[in-house]
């Protein structure tokens, strides 16, 4: 796992609540909550390979959906 740092400097006269968002909006472009969900329990490779398989179809079926309306 690489280390990946984010910061975020709080602007002149910036309120702290806008410094904090940016933040927020950083580490979730980062996707490091994502990556620390994963990585909280052991899954096997075929359990991936799974949840994967079925995240494409999802995507796929959506999108033959929104097709199909147009």
């Amino acid at each position: 796992m690489k280390t990946i740092n984010v910061e975020t400097v709080v602007r002149k006269g910036e309120n702290i609540e806008r410094a904090i968002k940016r933040f927020t909006k950083k580490v979730k472009k980062e996707t490091i909550i994502e990556d620390v969900r994963e990585r909280q329990y052991y899954e096997k490779p075929s359990e991936t390979k799974r949840r994967l398989k079925k995240r494409r179809k999802a995507t796929l079926d959506k999108l033959k959906a929104k097709e199909e309306t147009n």
